[in-house]
């Protein structure tokens, strides 16, 4: 083995989890838990499409606890995985998953659509091995929010001068922006920045969350 393609020890054993398969559950509950935190809520109902690997044994491997979980604001390793699908159906969380037959960019992918009142938001995540992922599209917009670097990802009324205030705080903070993507379910209603940035700032996260009409602001990296 050559160990210096390793950077860490976890890089060998993978994360910790609940199941057999870094990429099934571990994997698949991040991407749930992701999920969750741009739709700012839990979902009343969420349709899960999966493809290619995931659809041929998401129930034998725990994929689908494992999304169910993370979508219930878990952790992977969190003890309550295991009973996820009868938490989701106490608190009233409706799920329904969906193996698709046609073939996807990444042998584990997943649709996930959300649903809560009047508002659903389109996700896909690919779970890419030893625990990481990526999501890959949000509301039909292409994008590659993988955690890899510090990224902010803020959920907000669609307002004007929202995203000013916000580049107006990271630029007072000497924060240097490498990308930064914004979607909208339509006029008005909700959006989303994704922000990766050069470094994370302490405290910035509650700097945001004090903008007017921003309701959640996320940290990843």
């Amino acid at each position: 083995m050559n160990m210096a393609q390793y950077k860490s020890v976890f890089d060998i054993i993978g994360p910790v989890m609940i199941g057999p398969s870094s990429s099934h559950t571990a994997g698949a509950a991040r991407i749930g838990k992701v999920v969750r935190q741009i739709f700012g809520e839990q979902p009343e109902k969420v349709d899960l499409y999966l493809y290619e690997s995931f659809a041929k044994t998401y129930r034998g491997h725990g994929t689908d606890i494992a999304l169910v979980g993370g979508l219930l604001d878990m952790e992977p390793d969190d003890e309550r995985l295991s009973d996820s699908l009868k938490i989701a159906h106490e608190s009233g969380m409706d799920v329904a998953f969906v193996p698709k037959q046609e073939k996807a960019d990444h042998p584990n992918s997943v649709k996930i659509v959300v649903k809560a009142g009047n508002r659903s938001m389109t996700c896909t995540g690919i779970s890419v091995g030893g625990g990481a992922i990526q999501i890959s599209e949000i509301n039909g917009f292409k994008i590659n929010l993988d955690m890899s670097t510090p990224t902010y990802l803020t959920v907000h009324q669609d307002k004007p001068g929202i995203i000013a205030k916000v580049t107006n705080v990271l630029s007072e903070h000497n924060i240097n922006i490498s990308t930064m993507t914004v979607t909208r379910e339509s006029k008005g209603e909700k959006a989303i920045m994704i922000i990766e940035v050069d470094e994370r700032v302490q405290g910035l996260t509650e700097l945001l969350k004090e903008i007017e009409y921003i309701d959640e602001v996320s940290f990843f990296g």
